[in-house]
């Protein structure tokens, strides 16, 4: 099994979301070709209520940390509620360039 489905899976069952995208974003950097190294995450999911951004982040953190200590480098979390989901329109931001060694082009 591949790191995005690792992490699919990771976050279904520790969220059970109303919505989630897990998208490999590694080939925006300069890492080898199958790096499986950088990723945006969103999540929509109940379990958010009532908790601050850092807390919400904290969580996922603490559910990825395996995947975290094997060579996973960078996340970008979105981690909305559901009313927080349609409030945004449903759509996840689209991640900026690479700031740090991004590859040419």
């Amino acid at each position: 099994m591949n790191r995005k489905a690792r992490i699919e899976d990771t976050l279904k069952h520790t969220f059970d979301p109303m919505h989630l995208e897990v998208v490999d974003e590694s080939h925006m950097h300069s890492v080898p070709a199958g790096a499986e190294s950088h990723f945006k995450i969103l999540v929509v999911s109940e379990t958010f209520a009532d908790k601050t951004l850092v807390a919400r982040h904290r969580l996922l953190n603490r559910a990825l940390s395996g995947e975290l200590e094997g060579g996973l480098h960078a996340i970008a979390l979105h981690t909305w509620t559901p009313d927080e989901w349609f409030a945004k329109g449903g759509v996840a931001p689209e991640s900026p360039p690479c700031q740090g060694g991004s590859k040419a082009g």
